[in-house]
């Protein structure tokens, strides 16, 4: 089956590019920013552009099998005034489950159409395990568990303190999580990052976000780039 994406909190375009090496076709993104709006507009000519994600209905937009976003992560930075979930910006994390819900909803009542999308993936800094005292985070797993099982309740750790990765698998859904440092991925300085998956219809979470399709320090393959290159 062919893969779609639509990108939320798209900047200039990160993730349908990253989508498109992996042979994922980018089909809509959401964005406001000017410039950032125009350089997706030349790189991604036939991706749709949506606009304000407030003003996006899931229901009357093209349906895709990933909807992906890093929402704002200013009010969950340690650097920044630690709002949290309730911040402006940050808060507009609610934004991207109300477009998958109701995306999901739309596409349930198609006879003969799979529910979409059937996978998640939401993007943000470090800061949000620690943000409000961990429960901004305990709300972001247990908003990704309600899209499949409304009754999911998500306890906080005993000890209050998250994992820099873990895993939970319901009832024909899993939500895995795990912080990744871009400079293992060629790019020339520290970042890490909290890479979250959702699975909505079946456990394949935690195998896309832990498990390796190759061998590390392998480097056959690399020298035949070099070579081309």
């Amino acid at each position: 089956m062919k893969m779609t994406l639509g990108s939320l909190f798209d900047g200039a375009g990160t993730i349908p590019f990253a989508a498109q090496l992996c042979g994922i076709t980018p089909v809509w993104s959401s964005e406001i920013e000017k410039f950032p709006c125009e350089v997706t507009a030349k790189r991604f000519p036939n991706m749709k552009q949506l606009g304000d994600i407030t003003k996006i209905n899931g229901r009357e937009i093209e349906p895709v099998e990933i909807i992906a976003g890093g929402s704002p992560c200013q009010d969950l930075s340690v650097a920044g005034q630690r709002a949290g979930l309730g911040g402006e910006r940050s808060g507009l994390f609610m934004e991207q489950i109300r477009v998958i819900k109701e995306m999901r909803d739309e596409t349930s009542k198609r006879a003969n159409e799979p529910v979409r999308p059937r996978y998640a993936m939401w993007e943000n800094v470090p800061g949000a395990f620690s943000s409000n005292k961990g429960e901004d985070f305990r709300i972001v797993l247990e908003e990704f568990c309600k899209v499949k099982d409304e009754s999911a309740n998500v306890p906080r750790p005993a000890d209050g303190k998250w994992q820099s990765c873990g895993c939970i698998v319901g009832d024909g859904y899993s939500v895995a999580w795990r912080v990744l440092d871009a400079q293992f991925w060629g790019v020339p300085q520290r970042r890490r990052r909290i890479w979250l998956v959702a699975d909505f219809g079946g456990q394949r979470a935690a195998e896309v976000l832990f498990e390796r399709e190759g061998l590390r320090r392998s480097f056959a393959e690399s020298r035949k780039a070099w070579e081309r290159t």
